[in-house]
């Protein structure tokens, strides 16, 4: 009794050091002794051991911190309520028809295509209401977008018209260009690089500085549709590695993804989930996790350390995924009544969003459905 009695008159380097020592639960209940401890316990310097084997809380395995905005302490807490299943799901827009659309987050951005336009909607995280108005809407295809990627001030995307079109995020600027004999299917940019990928079996580099809009660098010929590009952060412009071709036939990849200059991961038709090491030299992934239900998997993402989302081509299902276990951690069914894959999905510290054929959805996990994760 005398010990709890003389703790808070510790120095305080002291006290953070046998806090140090402590898990989140003991953590929790330590903040509520006194004002002293709740003040030292929300310091960032106590949670980041703690961050860094959590799900989604910014810290990436390169050390980078994401959401540095945000306490580490908050961000633990958002991470228990994902890897519990804890969150508040609900509908943000609606449309009228069946649509194949793409999004992308970017600061405190939401853009979204519907159709043959690409809208921006300003994310309100604070507020309850979600603006269904789009502040800007950037148009020009004459058939639907199938991709655009949001990259340094500009909105890039490839139509079903075959075309690429290059919009300032300001509506300052606009070009576009034919880019491809069938509809561009995927598209990615980084630098002063454009690539795209088409039904028409080719892959083409393309320039973006803007007295070089809409040349062709390169051609890539394939042997067949061209479904996902992503450009490696180092932009090495070489040929690394092949990731395999021994896969049984329709065993296509939908979504690509760079965590690391070295570390890949895809997705596709043949419901797994793989991680690949470019370095190493065998053509085989380096790990797998495998849909249960049999799915083909449209779209992932990471949050560059331990936990992937995944999204379904039925039923509208989100998994999440921990890397160091074989089975997915939690599942999120988001299509009712009618199936529809999950086109698109995206993810902050606190919020997943996801673009599905007739609606926006969205998980929050700051406020808890009692109804989930039980």
């Amino acid at each position: 009794m005398m010990l709890v009695l003389l703790l808070p008159q510790l120095p305080e380097d002291i006290l953070l050091l046998l806090f140090s020592y402590s898990d989140t639960q003991a953590l929790g209940r330590l903040s509520q002794v006194c004002k002293k401890f709740h003040s030292l316990i929300s310091r960032d310097t106590l949670w980041r051991r703690i961050a860094k084997v959590s799900l989604n809380t910014g810290i990436t395995r390169l050390g980078r911190d994401t959401f540095p905005h945000i306490a580490l302490k908050e961000r633990v807490k958002f991470s228990q309520n994902w890897k519990r299943g804890r969150c508040h799901q609900e509908i943000l827009l609606r449309w009228k028809y069946n649509l194949l659309p793409w999004l992308q987050l970017d600061d405190q951005w939401l853009y979204l295509s519907q159709a043959a336009d690409i809208r921006a909607y300003p994310l309100r995280q604070n507020s309850v209401s979600f603006q269904r108005r789009p502040v800007s809407v950037c148009t020009g295809h004459q058939d639907d977008v199938c991709r655009f990627v949001v990259s340094e001030s500009h909105i890039i995307s490839g139509g079903g018209d075959g075309k690429i079109i290059v919009c300032n995020t300001c509506n300052s600027f606009y070009a576009a260009y034919s880019a491809h004999e069938q509809e561009v299917n995927c598209i990615d940019s980084r630098g002063h690089v454009i690539v795209s990928g088409s039904r028409d079996k080719t892959a083409r580099i393309w320039s973006l500085h803007s007295n070089r809009l809409g040349e062709c660098l390169h051609t890539i010929r394939t042997e067949d549709r061209v479904w996902s590009v992503a450009i490696n952060p180092l932009l090495s412009g070489q040929l690394e590695s092949c990731l395999g071709s021994d896969f049984r036939r329709g065993a296509g990849v939908l979504d690509i993804l760079y965590e690391t200059p070295s570390v890949v991961l895809t997705c596709g038709y043949d419901t797994y989930i793989r991680q690949w090491d470019t370095r190493v030299s065998t053509r085989r992934s380096v790990m797998e996790w495998e849909e249960p239900h049999d799915s083909a998997l449209y779209c992932l993402q990471s949050d560059g350390n331990f936990m992937i989302a995944s999204g379904s081509s039925r039923y509208g299902v989100v998994r999440l995924w921990d890397k160091r276990q074989t089975k997915s951690l939690q599942v999120f069914f988001l299509s009712s009544p009618s199936s529809s894959p999950v086109y698109c999905l995206r993810f902050t510290t606190s919020h997943l969003y996801a673009a599905l054929a007739h609606a926006l959805y969205m998980l929050d996990f700051t406020h808890t459905d009692p109804q989930q994760g039980k």
